[in-house]
This record gives structure tokens, C-alpha cells and sequence, in this order.
């Protein structure tokens, strides 16, 4: 039995999932996997740099329902001024980053993990920023310490898409990929289609709880967009950011032109692609488009999100995450926490 201190990086909505879902599976991991758990440090903008102290045998360690509580009180904990010593004091053999995204830089994500995995820590991450600007960096970082650097829940929440070619595509070529990676443009486009307005289903997204923080990253294609990035960073191995991505967003779509497309049996949704083009380039677009029901995306309705591969080996694969939420991007980072500390 192997007991990790763990430290949250970021203590948000995804922060408090990913606490709650720790509990939850704290019997399955220590029957199934011989893991055990401690929380030593918590650190955001509310909260400070909080840290447990791991000097002495038998060191305390945050109890996840004082965390969750509101307001949370910070006890006998210790704090920090920034993450350096924070990570001294805290000890973490798992870092868990979920702060907020930066589509410009990354920033200061980037720098966080820089620092875990010079400390010694497994790094784990939601922010898919981080893979656009800093992926090659903190990879090789990872890989000279001896580290895992993981990322699960930056695109399809908790489905396997990184971890699936890692793992389980071994010399396998990929030419391309499509996909529909908002569930904010989803809710919107089937609102106008039931003949309300563009607004109103905006406000149906904000009430579901998936959207970002800033809407017009979703409305304006800019998430996906960095999705796409994301991917072909990681499993194409080809540099993107995000103004080398053409990108048109969903806002001069009008209710007449969705219901049309609806009747039609070709609905509009927002969908990302990426081809690597003759020259060896990443080629990719973010774009309205009315798909086919055929199509590999054609089903993919509400929240749901989807991702299609073009491969050398077989004609394509689709993976499909049905109504993700906040307990699914947790369990990407759960899973991502258990293949980090058994490899």
C-alpha cells in the first residue's frame, strides 16, 4: 500500500469534483490499485497558497469535507507566497492544475507545472492552454525526470483520447480528425431550432453549467479552436496556435437558417477539423456546417461531444462522450492520477 500527498493546483468547480470523486473512490483505490491518499496542499486566487506540513511524522492533511465547505476556514494550515515554497512545504508526489484558461499564453499554468515537475511531482492537468503553448516543453521536462505529465481532460472530458493513442494505437498513422467540442454551441443551435432565439439558449447553456467562464469562447469558436491545437500538438506532432486555425463562430447563424437545416436532415453544428496537409502542415478549420444524420458526427446532440479519426489502419474512429459534466472532467483527472503512480 502506497500512500500519495496530493496537492490541488486551482480549487474551482473542477477542483471540488475531482475532491468529492477522491472521496468517493477512496475504498476502489486502495482495494483495487494499493493507493491511499492525503491532501496536503490547496492553492487559488480565494484560498492563498495553503499547505499542510510534511516535516514530521504522522503529518496532518486537509479533510476533503472542511474543503468543500463554505466558507472554508483554513485551520492550522500554513501559507504559502507562491508556488515554490508552497510545493516545499506540501511535499506532493501529484499535482492536480485546473486554473483558469489563457488562450493567449497558457500563462501562468505553464509556469506551475514547470515548477511541480522540477520539484518531483507528477503533473496533471485540465487546461488545455497548456497544451497549445507549453505541451513540448513540459513533456520533455516530464520525461527527464522521470515524471508523468498528463492531460486527459482537456478536450473530451474524461473520454480516452490522448491516453487511447498512448496506449492502445501502437504504430498507427493519423491523417486527420473532426469533431464537435462545445457543448455551449450544441444548446444554442437546437434552441433556435425549436424556434427561440439565440439568447435564450445561451442562457439554457449558462443554466446547464457548460459554458466557459467568458461565453464568446464558446459562441466565437475559440475553445474549439484550442481544442484543435490541442490535438494536433499532442498526436499529430505538429506545431498550431490558435490564429493559424480558420475560425468563424456561431453567431450569424439565424433560427430560419438552423430550422431549414433541421427539416432538411443536415443540422448545423460547430465543427472543428484537422488535416495534415501535402506539405506536411496541420490544415484546420473551426466553422458552422450543416452535417449529414450519416455522418460520424451526425448524432452527436445536446451536450454530448464527439471526436472522429482519420487513420491509416481502419477508416475511422469515433469516440463519443454523452452528456459530460463536472463529475466526468474529474474522472479524467482521477484516471490520469492512477496511471501516473502504477506506470
Amino acid at each position: 500500500m502506497k500512500q500519495y500527498n496530493l496537492c490541488f493546483l486551482g480549487f474551482g468547480n473542477v477542483g471540488r469534483a475531482l475532491a468529492r470523486l477522491l472521496s468517493a473512490k477512496s475504498t476502489e483505490l486502495r482495494d483495487l490499485y494499493g493507493i491511499e491518499f492525503r491532501i496536503t496542499g490547496v492553492a487559488s486566487r480565494r484560498m492563498g497558497w495553503l499547505s499542510k506540513s510534511q516535516e514530521s511524522e504522522g503529518a496532518d492533511a486537509f479533510d476533503v469535507d472542511d474543503l468543500l465547505s463554505k466558507p472554508f476556514t483554513s485551520g492550522n494550515s500554513s501559507s504559502s507566497t507562491g508556488i515554490s515554497d508552497w510545493l516545499l512545504a506540501a511535499q506532493p508526489k501529484v499535482v492536480f492544475e485546473t486554473t483558469s484558461l489563457n488562450l493567449e499564453s497558457g500563462q501562468p499554468a505553464i509556469d506551475y507545472l514547470r515548477a511541480v515537475l522540477q520539484s518531483g511531482a507528477h503533473a496533471i492537468t485540465a487546461n488545455k492552454g497548456v497544451l497549445v503553448h507549453g505541451f513540448r516543453e513540459l513533456n520533455e521536462l516530464a520525461k527527464s525526470a522521470d515524471k508523468r505529465f498528463l492531460f486527459e481532460s482537456t478536450v473530451l472530458d474524461s473520454a480516452p483520447v490522448f491516453s487511447l493513442f498512448r496506449e492502445t494505437l501502437p504504430a498507427i498513422k493519423l491523417r486527420g480528425f473532426s469533431g464537435v467540442f462545445s457543448s455551449t454551441t450544441n444548446v444554442i443551435i437546437e434552441t433556435m431550432e425549436a424556434g427561440r432565439s439565440f439568447e435564450e439558449g445561451l442562457k439554457t447553456a449558462q443554466e446547464l453549467g457548460v459554458t466557459e467562464t467568458d461565453p464568446s469562447h464558446d459562441i466565437d469558436g475559440w475553445d474549439s479552436t484550442v481544442k484543435v491545437c490541442a490535438l494536433g500538438n499532442v498526436l499529430l506532432n505538429l506545431s498550431l496556435k490558435p490564429d493559424e486555425v480558420s475560425r468563424e463562430g456561431i453567431r450569424g447563424l439565424t433560427p430560419a437558417q438552423v430550422q431549414a437545416a433541421r427539416v432538411d436532415g443536415k443540422p448545423f453544428k460547430l465543427v472543428a477539423r484537422g488535416r495534415v496537409g501535402e506539405k506536411g502542415s496541420l490544415v484546420a478549420t473551426v466553422r458552422p456546417e450543416q452535417v449529414a444524420t450519416s455522418d460520424p458526427l451526425g448524432s452527436v446532440r445536446g451536450t454530448s461531444l464527439a471526436v472522429h479519426f482519420e487513420l491509416d489502419m481502419m477508416p475511422g474512429l469515433t469516440i463519443t462522450s454523452h452528456r459530460p459534466n463536472l463529475q466526468s472532467t474529474a474522472y479524467g483527472l482521477l484516471a490520469d492520477f492512477i496511471n501516473a503512480v502504477r506506470a
